[in-house]
């Protein structure tokens, strides 16, 4: 991609392309998940940004070789779905209850003196009770129909009809709560200013920063193979095999 390709193109567009790209955008905290359907200059205009700065960065990564180039787009639907699964569902899973202790932990012991981290505490408990009930439905109701379709692409045999109707009403949803999610922790790192904890921070207090921002990172991530990779390519293959 060059710079007239780059500056063109919407920002999930791009990360599709060459997950690299997620790094820059993170760092001038451009949404390339949940709102990503923008262009870098549009993005850029709302955060008081130069366009120009994020561009100039993103060429020099993407015209330097990846040797670990992202395999997502290539994999089977159902084998895409078995990673989102264990990899990030899984951590997701296995972080809320860690982030929730020590979250409450923090907002209990320096809520006076900090008040923004008794918020950061009611956020992250909001969008954990959220991001369970999510994954659940789509462990149990939206992933195993994009199995059963990915089976009947292989199979050339026909797929009974779902009773959610069109693949793209659950994803709709589904797709709802993510920016609902997305929205949450967006909040949380407004309130910790960008993850930095202040001069008084004991080691609870920094190691929950240090657990939020990366929590956010996976999600961002979690997120785009979900709106960007698995739910277009699951919603075309739909309508192939009608």
């Amino acid at each position: 991609m060059d710079r007239t390709e780059i500056s063109q193109k919407m920002i999930n567009d791009i990360v599709v392309q060459d997950y690299r790209t997620a790094a820059v955008f993170e760092k001038y905290s451009l949404d390339f998940c949940c709102n990503g359907g923008v262009t870098i200059e549009a993005a850029c205009h709302q955060k008081g940004i130069d366009p120009v700065l994020v561009i100039e960065e993103l060429v020099v990564l993407v015209s330097a070789a990846d040797p670990s180039a992202d395999a997502a787009a290539t994999l089977e639907l159902d084998a895409l779905i078995d990673h989102i699964v264990t990899v990030h569902h899984a951590y997701v899973s296995r972080m809320i209850p860690v982030i929730y202790a020590h979250t409450h932990k923090v907002a209990s012991v320096h809520g006076l003196r900090h008040p923004e981290v008794v918020k950061i505490a009611e956020h992250f408990s909001a969008v954990a009770e959220e991001l369970m009930q999510h994954m659940k439905k789509e462990e149990m109701i939206l992933f195993p129909y994009i199995r059963r379709l990915a089976v009947a692409k292989r199979s050339k045999m026909p797929i009974a009809p779902s009773p959610f109707g069109s693949i793209t009403n659950p994803i709709a949803m589904m797709e709802r709560e993510h920016a609902n999610a997305g929205d949450r922790l967006f909040q949380i790192r407004d309130l910790s200013s960008n993850y930095q904890p202040p001069a008084d921070a004991c080691t609870t207090y920094q190691v929950s920063f240090k657990e939020l921002e990366e929590f956010e990172r996976d999600l961002h991530r979690h997120v785009h193979l979900e709106n960007n990779i698995l739910f277009p390519s699951a919603v075309e293959l739909e309508q192939s095999l009608q």
